[in-house]
């Protein structure tokens, strides 16, 4: 990028159990090119000369995460996990507040189990974002016909794909309007999955910005072997 980027703090959530995935411990401790999930999702941010620190969302009984390389990086610090995805990254945004991160910062919130991002991509975000108003997210355009279904698991229309997006992380948003978006949403109850979902709560339209379809989401199996044997060709 010929443009300057931002410096940024990064959030991961890595509470989760990761229950479709059927293995012995959670998903982001599964072993990838001899290491875990959890690890290649932090190198990205790790490597990058404008990382301000990261925080990680772990369990309180987390039996893993102490053994890794990561937990004795001083520029990882730890918070506790929550019931949900919204409340393990607000704890996280709450003890950036504690620490003195203003408001203003840029935060990066990437899921744990999304191991393949692009330094490519990561720098597109920091660059499209750098003097956005709200701030947005990696996503793709959908590429497959989309079909809506009926409570008997039958087709009930065909969805017009042109204006549907499947989003991706990073999200990238200035801490202090992340914090009450979410704080918010959550004492509203309202349904919130990912962090831009509570900035569009909020009332505010967030960016898309493309990135690479490859940046993809271990959730079964079949994605963990499917990045396995792509990163072998690597080799």
């Amino acid at each position: 990028m010929s443009q300057s980027l931002p410096a940024f703090w990064a959030v991961i959530p890595a509470a989760g159990i990761g229950a479709r995935m059927a293995a012995d411990r959670p998903k982001q401790y599964l072993e990838l090119g001899g290491r875990t999930i959890l690890e290649h999702s932090l190198d990205c941010f790790l490597d990058h000369p404008c990382l301000k620190g990261v925080v990680v969302s772990l369990a309180a009984d987390d039996p893993y995460w102490p053994h890794l390389q990561s937990a004795r990086d001083a520029r990882i610090q730890r918070a506790a996990g929550g019931r949900e995805r919204a409340d393990s990254v607000l704890n996280a945004l709450l003890l950036l507040h504690e620490q003195g991160a203003a408001d203003d910062d840029w935060v990066l919130v990437h899921d744990a189990a999304r191991p393949n991002l692009a330094r490519t991509d990561l720098d597109k975000l920091l660059a499209e974002l750098a003097d956005d108003p709200v701030g947005g997210l990696l996503a793709v355009p959908a590429r497959d016909t989309l079909k809506r279904a009926d409570a008997r698991g039958r087709v009930s229309a065909t969805v017009d794909r042109s204006t549907i997006w499947q989003a991706f992380t990073p999200q990238m948003f200035r801490l202090g309007a992340l914090h009450r978006a979410l704080a918010d949403s959550l004492v509203a109850d309202a349904a919130i999955t990912d962090e831009a979902s509570a900035i569009e709560w909020a009332g505010q339209a967030p960016r898309l910005i493309e990135g690479r379809s490859d940046n993809i989401k271990v959730t079964r199996p079949e994605d963990l072997e499917w990045l396995r044997q792509r990163w072998a060709l690597r080799r």
